[in-house]
């Protein structure tokens, strides 16, 4: 395709249509893919159709604002870009090329310990746009330290830890293929390297919180009871995710889960959430529910994939357009407005599966 982006993209189906062309099948099913039955990234979906909204009228919504702030920084909309491995093998740039873009478009970025050209050169290529790295326990408390420290000197804005991958899934659709992709480079042997996740506990997120002055975001939290250890133990943000559906298959989906994690947080941390989220309308719902930001992870790299740095750009302006007519016809200005009698429990009327949201998708049922 050539020709300007706001000509060739207009809709965001039409990213995943170049994606698809762009990417050989094994990253094709490594994007799209859950684990096992890959029931729980159908539910991520379903748990959000099942919303519907209570829309008000006849208010003054000529200046709407889709902008909020996080950890002290204003973000254009209140969308992240999710922590995501191999970053590289869908744009050469990798976790740069998405920093430049969010700094460009305004939001923002979490960059993940297994994607390249890794910390240093993506907070470079960021500047003073918003960005946390996000850690998968790879090596003893030094090893931790030296990661917290480094992201600290280099100005990230938070530091993440994700806490679902104690065993490695079993991704099928790689399996069947016998593809085995890249891991990141580890500081010891793969099981080692297990051993260390799989160990990592409440006590060493107590520990680094008391050793840091960087706010701590826990990713993979799925229960009130987690929700309210991590406050006991110092989170400043509770990130309520099922890796995408991508780790433990038979979970239910995210946005079913994000009002207990609320009530039990009662605003002393923030919340933030993803999982099957890829239009305006998800974002509001999800506000609506309580979360301060969402993250989106399959729904950047259709834009990283389909045209690099500057497609991301272009998919979140079309984004930002949606929740702009999404409040404005919920009859409210900003995100403050908002409240529980804007939405309620709706039949749910399409089959969920990764790309049910984009109904004008014309690409094969092997896609799903």
């Amino acid at each position: 395709m050539t020709g300007p982006l706001e000509e060739r993209f207009q809709n965001l189906h039409e990213f995943i249509t170049q994606a698809r062309t762009n990417l050989n099948r094994n990253n094709w099913d490594y994007l799209i893919g859950g684990s096992e039955t890959e029931t729980t990234l159908a539910r991520n979906r379903a748990a959000l159709d099942a919303w519907g909204f209570r829309p008000r009228v006849l208010r003054d919504v000529s200046n709407v604002d889709c902008s909020r702030a996080f950890f002290g920084k204003k973000l254009r909309i209140p969308v992240l870009c999710s922590a995501v491995g191999g970053l590289e093998v869908f744009e050469p740039g990798g976790g740069a090329t998405v920093a430049k873009a969010t700094r460009e478009f305004g939001n923002g970025m979490i960059l993940s310990s297994g994607a390249h050209p890794g910390m240093e050169k993506t907070a470079e290529a960021s500047g003073d746009g918003f960005k946390i790295f996000q850690l998968y326990v790879r090596g003893d408390a030094d090893w931790v330290d030296d990661h917290v420290r480094r992201a600290i000197d280099h100005g990230y804005d938070a530091f993440c830890f994700t806490i679902d991958t104690d065993s490695h899934s079993r991704r099928e659709r790689d399996i069947a293929k016998r593809h085995q992709r890249r891991r990141a480079r580890l500081s010891a042997s793969d099981e080692q390297a297990r051993i260390y996740q799989a160990r990592f506990n409440w006590r060493d997120i107590e520990r680094i919180k008391k050793n840091f002055d960087i706010p701590i975001v826990l990713k993979g939290i799925g229960t009130a009871e987690d929700a309210k250890l991590a406050l006991e133990y110092g989170a400043d943000c509770v990130y309520v995710s099922n890796h995408g559906g991508r780790q433990l298959d038979q979970g239910v989906g995210s946005i079913d889960v994000l009002p207990e994690v609320v009530e039990a947080v009662g605003g002393r941390a923030r919340v933030m959430v993803d999982g099957g989220i890829y239009r305006g309308t998800d974002v509001v719902k999800a506000l609506i529910l309580g979360a301060d930001v969402v993250s989106v992870g399959r729904l950047y790299i259709y834009g990283l994939a389909a045209a690099g740095g500057p497609g991301v750009v272009r998919l979140f302006e079309i984004l930002e357009d949606e929740i702009r007519i999404c409040l404005s016809l919920l009859g409210v200005t900003g995100y403050h407005e908002l409240d529980k009698t804007y939405i309620r429990p709706a039949r749910q009327v399409v089959t969920p599966h990764v790309h049910s949201v984009f109904p004008h998708l014309n690409l094969p049922r092997e896609t799903y």
